[in-house]
């Protein structure tokens, strides 16, 4: 189905609709774990985990390497980072890989392909009983989580610009409830695990996995194809794909230059800067709501239920704020992260 057999108003809200809530149902199961990792790497750190004592001894060589204070409080949290710097590591060198194919062969199947890899993780986390199966969910997580960016790009594929920009006011909206909701029901569901006996935290783990199943059904059933076919041809090119899989290429915006209408010098450099600032935000705000967790876990001793109505919190205050932004985009006013970047 493409939008040549739809009318284009009722195409694009049946997308925007649609990306709402597969990108909820991703989230929902993303942010399960965020108020668990704590108490999670303290088990293992208990155990005495061959591998865990292993990338230790790497924490121990950046810790002595920065000059940070050899005190037991510092280890989780120096550990965390490098749990959470392998995710974010395997995500930017696969999210470009996944954004050509997708220029290729459609949003759809890559986003069926993404979210098979990350039930894949999901039941690896449910089945893990040590450190390496642990490490391992992360990791086939980290290369799969190409659902945001995806969804981003149905987005941008939509023809009107003002259902561009209230589709991304929508990702923010699905952002905010799944960072409100899903921290909770983590907590929520591992104190139940954990009244049993169960200290691997396998219910949020098949939570997490319904959730996913559930995407996979929502995305199979009911998500149309958004990428024509013009566009599907004009991404066919080699070229174009070295520069889109090219970090320093990608940081350039050459395969802008390589259109057949690329734009002027100075509008490459605002974009250039646009890009830069958008890549800074993004880097900044990912370290802050991962570490968020293990810096109250140490300071304040939260448990997994106090971080998980901590991010609660922070969640509504985001709703808020991205239901007033819903409403510029409605009016046609809206400008800023969640507008669709014009050049002058």
């Amino acid at each position: 189905m493409t939008a040549g057999t739809e009318d284009g108003g009722s195409f694009s809200s049946k997308v925007i609709r649609m990306v709402f809530f597969i990108l909820l149902l991703d989230l929902l199961g993303f942010t399960l774990i965020l108020p668990l990792l704590p108490s999670i790497l303290d088990h293992y750190a208990q155990t005495g985990d061959v591998t865990y004592q292993s990338l230790q001894n790497v924490v121990g060589w950046f810790r002595a390497a920065v000059g940070i204070p050899m005190e037991k409080k510092y280890n989780t949290v120096l550990f965390g980072g490098l749990i959470g710097s392998l995710f974010s590591l395997l995500q930017f060198l696969s999210s470009p890989v996944t954004g050509v194919l997708s220029d290729r062969h459609g949003r759809r199947p890559l986003l069926i392909l993404t979210t098979v890899g990350l039930i894949s993780s999901y039941v690896v986390w449910a089945v893990s009983r040590s450190f390496n199966m642990f490490l391992l969910f992360r990791v086939i997580g980290g290369i799969c989580k190409g659902n945001v960016s995806l969804c981003t790009a149905i987005v941008a594929d939509l023809p009107c610009p003002k259902a561009r920009n209230k589709g991304m006011a929508m990702i923010g909206i699905a952002f905010s409830v799944g960072f409100t909701i899903g921290p909770l029901m983590g907590a929520y569901f591992a104190v139940a695990s954990r009244t049993t006996g169960n200290v691997f935290y396998q219910t949020p783990a098949l939570i997490a996995l319904a959730f996913s199943v559930a995407d996979l059904l929502v995305i199979w059933l009911m998500l149309p194809e958004t990428l024509t076919k013009n566009v599907k041809a004009a991404s066919s090119g080699t070229g174009g794909s070295r520069d889109l899989l090219s970090p320093l290429s990608l940081f350039h915006f050459t395969a802008v230059t390589r259109t057949k209408d690329p734009p002027s010098k100075e509008r490459m450099q605002k974009l250039r800067v646009l890009g830069l600032v958008y890549f800074s935000y993004l880097f900044l705000f990912s370290g802050l709501e991962f570490t968020l967790s293990f810096l109250t876990h140490q300071r304040f001793q939260f448990t997994s239920m106090q971080q998980g109505k901590m991010f609660f919190f922070i969640g509504v205050i985001m709703a808020l704020i991205r239901e007033d932004t819903l409403e510029e985009s409605n009016r046609g006013n809206i400008s800023g992260p969640f507008a669709r970047p014009s050049l002058p």
